[in-house]
């Protein structure tokens, strides 16, 4: 089930948070003193739970996540497939990575795949708020940046595959990055990008990018 606080919106800003959290005790707790913290937090369980909340024009800003998800609590392998969707679907949002599995391997796949952050279970509530707090900073310099016109990319290219392959990486990562604070308005990604309607819908088709219901 996902669960949200019925007086806290979930709209696309610096308190927005989306726990996603199998164990429901945990998920219980850490939601409360989030919400305690000032922060507005929808929870879910798994991956499914989790792209429904992100399947929107404007997804929380901050994402704490478990990487032992079911069905396979046991793996990283739910955790970095939500990981590597979530930041498809909403490409400036920043994620904070628990995990309470082999350390050196989950950190470094994480961070390969853009995780923002990286904690190990247990971790202490005050840990959990400086990494949200250095998060919101990000959020908050990059809103300025796309107000000026800039936008700040993530990319990890293997160096093998060469230049071309990187830079369709971030054509896509640019792409999605300026539909998401378009709210997905064509016109209006076109003139931020300096393309026309017909060339951003040609980019769209490209890379198979949709509006979130």
């Amino acid at each position: 089930m996902v669960t949200t606080d019925p007086t806290q919106s979930a709209a696309n800003s610096e308190r927005a948070v989306l726990l996603v959290e199998d164990d429901l005790a945990l998920s219980g707790y850490l939601a409360s003193a989030l919400r305690d913290a000032g922060y507005c937090v929808q929870a879910a369980h798994d991956r499914a739970q989790a792209l429904k909340i992100l399947a929107v024009p404007q997804p929380p800003a901050l994402m704490l996540l478990d990487l032992g998800l079911p069905p396979h609590p046991g793996t990283m392998t739910e955790g970095l497939a939500l990981l590597d969707a979530a930041l498809r679907m909403a490409p400036s949002s920043k994620i904070i990575v628990l995990t309470g599995q082999d350390e050196d391997a989950a950190a470094l796949e994480a961070v390969r795949r853009g995780a923002f952050d990286f904690l190990v279970k247990p971790a202490t509530m005050a840990t959990v708020f400086a990494a949200l707090r250095r998060a919101e900073l990000f959020v908050r310099q990059e809103s300025r940046l796309t107000q000026v016109g800039e936008a700040r990319l993530q990319l990890t290219a293997r160096l093998g595959e060469g230049p071309k392959e990187a830079a369709a990486t971030v054509e896509e990562q640019l792409l999605r990055r300026v539909l998401a604070a378009t709210g997905y308005n064509v016109a209006e990604t076109g003139r931020r990008l300096g393309l026309a309607r017909e060339h951003v819908y040609y980019y769209l088709n490209k890379y198979g990018i949709r509006r979130p219901d």
